[in-house]
């Protein structure tokens, strides 16, 4: 069984991680950036992943478990935000983020 070199791992996480970032800053659709986050946050578990399988240490493996435990806390809060921003402002659109106050 062949192994994947590590910087291989990290060429991939890396652009994974730029097109999250990417789609971040260019979307002004709040449910494609939370999407890009997502993106973003699998590239960091790939990244830990590749390393803890190059050193063989499960801890790369321990903290993508805690990766993916902030990702569900995101995305259920993420939505839950996102379902009172389109019952009240009908658009997802980020710029409606600037007329909530209060």
């Amino acid at each position: 069984m062949t192994t994947i070199a590590l910087t291989h791992v990290l060429i991939l996480a890396s652009i994974l991680f730029v097109i999250g970032f990417v789609g971040v800053i260019v979307r002004k659709n709040t449910l494609f950036m939370l999407m890009s986050l997502e993106v973003m946050l699998n590239a960091v578990g790939v990244a830990f992943i590749g390393a803890g399988s190059a050193w063989q240490q499960a801890d790369g493996q321990v903290m993508f478990i805690l990766i993916l435990t902030l990702a569900a806390a995101e995305v259920a809060v993420g939505l839950a935000l996102l379902i009172n921003m389109q019952r009240r402002y009908r658009s997802l659109d980020i710029d409606i983020l600037a007329r909530m106050r209060g």
